[in-house]
């Protein structure tokens, strides 16, 4: 594989195309704006088609549209911009399309400002859209894991038929790293997955076939309930097989650090510091926010464990919810969290378990 010196925005847009994405549609936002910039040249590259719509609203109905007749189909925004695309993003949930989203975070609420954020943790994971719908969220904390979370995502949206959604921020998007772009999956490959998809549930004709509709639900035709009772057997399902977490120097770990995306590369460096001054320190980084790894907090040994520090990019916390009904009251938790492009600092990480392990001697 190629290794290149990228732009976030870019590395995760090339990591798309590559992995058959021919369509995007979106609209400008801060700060994900070279996502759109880059697929508007490469795009049509590949014989993709790329539109800047009138708005959020308009953009995330395209891609909606596009993604029931086969394509693979790709938006980009940030914070407030996913908040004006809730409504569809249920109809998608609801009609089970394999969509990917990507979200990169700004301050909030409202328009908030363009500064590093954290602070759509509970719009990602929680409240997507009405009616409790629920999708695969990952959030990266590198470049590299953000390429090839994004390669694989499509695969796993339709193999699920379910959005997948990218939780990334301003500063993933915004800095460059080495990364190594997968291989270009070939055309007739992904012209195999939009006939199969026209052949099972999409749109391409009904010559030969019953008509369908591009709605569900009651709409075409099954009962709410009974769709519901089939999306939770697909929700239990991802969240037996689609759990993932990175487990940093936690086996004889006596303090614990909890932080996700960005946040959790501060994290690590704190961990490691404390680590070398003899402070048996670890980290905890979900890297699925939903499903969250609550078996990862499980695995930790109690017996050990004097207390844990939540970090995280939001005030008020967010994070820290699905934290605390993972440790279930077996250690002491501190948080940490900063907000309005306030980035997390390492020192006060390690600081704070200094702090802890201190009152603990």
């Amino acid at each position: 594989m190629e290794k290149e010196f990228m732009k976030g925005c870019e590395a995760v847009a090339e990591a798309a195309v590559r992995a058959g994405c021919r369509f995007f549609a979106g609209y400008p936002i801060t700060p994900q704006n070279q996502v759109p910039e880059y697929l508007a040249h490469r795009l049509p590259e590949v014989g993709g088609v790329f539109i800047q719509g009138e708005s959020e609203v308009a953009s995330i109905n395209m891609v909606y549209g596009a993604s029931y007749g086969g394509t693979r189909s790709l938006i980009s925004s940030s914070s407030c911009g996913m908040s004006l695309m809730s409504e569809t993003i249920g109809w998608a949930i609801s009609a089970e399309m394999p969509i990917v989203l990507f979200n990169f975070q700004r301050g909030g609420p409202g328009i908030g400002d363009i500064g590093p954020s954290q602070q759509d943790y509970f719009q990602a994971t929680k409240a997507h859209a009405n009616g409790g719908g629920r999708m695969l969220v990952y959030s990266p904390a590198s470049l590299q894991e953000a390429v090839d979370i994004v390669y694989e995502s499509f695969e796993i949206a339709e193999s699920y038929r379910s959005p997948v959604y990218i939780l990334m921020d301003g500063i993933t998007g915004g800095m460059m790293e080495s990364v190594e772009l997968p291989e270009m999956r070939p055309e007739d490959y992904i012209a195999e997955k939009k006939a199969a998809i026209k052949k099972e549930w999409g749109l391409g004709g009904k010559q030969g076939r019953i008509g369908r509709t591009i709605m569900g639900g009651d709409f075409s035709g099954i009962p709410l309930q009974t769709l519901n009772q089939k999306l939770e057997k697909k929700y239990l399902k991802m969240e037996e097989n689609e759990t993932r977490c990175e487990l940093y120097l936690t086996e004889d770990a006596e303090w614990i650090v909890t932080a996700y995306g960005i946040g959790a590369r501060f994290a690590k460096a704190a961990v490691n510091r404390l680590r070398a001054d003899g402070i048996k320190a670890g980290l905890v980084r979900p890297i699925s926010l939903y499903p969250f790894p609550f078996e990862a907090y499980d695995a930790l040994d109690y017996t050990k464990v004097k207390g844990v520090v939540s970090a995280e990019m939001s005030i008020p916390p967010q994070f820290i919810t699905d934290v605390k009904l993972a440790v279930k009251e077996r250690a002491p938790i501190c948080i940490y969290n900063t907000s309005g492009g306030v980035i997390l600092d390492s020192i006060e990480i390690e600081k704070m378990v200094r702090e802890m392990a201190g009152k603990e001697a």
